[in-house]
């Protein structure tokens, strides 16, 4: 049986709290989204799609040696953006600052280790951000976007450290995903 699965950073409590007020604030404009539940809010480091159930175990094994190399990570917001254009957008996300360079070797070191069980490769530099909601087709934004974006542009929250990874489970219901925690790995090396 195949697990849909990812390996994430939950939120410290200071970002969820910031990330409630801003998602509150944008759900009262008209723009066409279909918006995250705030609680399934996670950063996703590896993304690994359906996998067999017999390779959970030994997946489990390499990500907590790869944990083991890592030290935590200090992490805090940095502004609002949009992946697309303004004419034709696609995503909303929260944009992060911090130790993100150390964080795409991290993730490379990952992606690494599960070669041999197949899971894709993320070929792009890694930008971490966290997804607000997703633009319904053709959505008409107008200048509600802009003045979204320019609204929270400098948005800021105070450092965070992140210091365990998970192994989510995601379940696709009519409502939307449900995440189920697996496992999870503290970060307790020096690099």
């Amino acid at each position: 049986m195949a697990i849909r699965s990812f390996l994430a950073f939950e939120l410290p409590v200071d970002i969820k709290r910031i990330i409630m007020a801003v998602s509150e604030d944008v759900r009262q404009l008209p723009l066409n989204v279909r918006w995250l539940n705030v609680k399934n809010i996670h950063l996703t480091i590896v993304f690994m799609g359906d996998v067999q159930e017999e390779q959970i175990r030994p997946i489990q094994d390499i990500v907590k040696d790869v944990c083991q190399g890592y030290g935590s990570f200090s992490i805090g917001i940095k502004g609002i953006g949009i992946f697309g254009s303004r004419r034709n957008p696609r995503v909303l996300w929260i944009g992060l600052d911090g130790a993100i360079d150390r964080m795409g070797y991290f993730r490379d070191d990952l992606q690494k280790g599960l070669r041999p069980f197949g899971i894709k490769e993320e070929k792009r530099r890694f930008k971490p951000h966290l997804t607000l909601g997703r633009f319904r087709k053709g959505a008409r934004t107008g200048t509600h976007l802009d003045d979204l974006l320019s609204k929270y542009y400098d948005l800021t929250s105070p450092e965070c450290i992140i210091e365990e990874l998970v192994l989510f489970k995601s379940d696709l219901k009519p409502g939307g995903a449900v995440y189920s925690k697996l496992n999870g790995w503290p970060l307790i090396g020096k690099c």
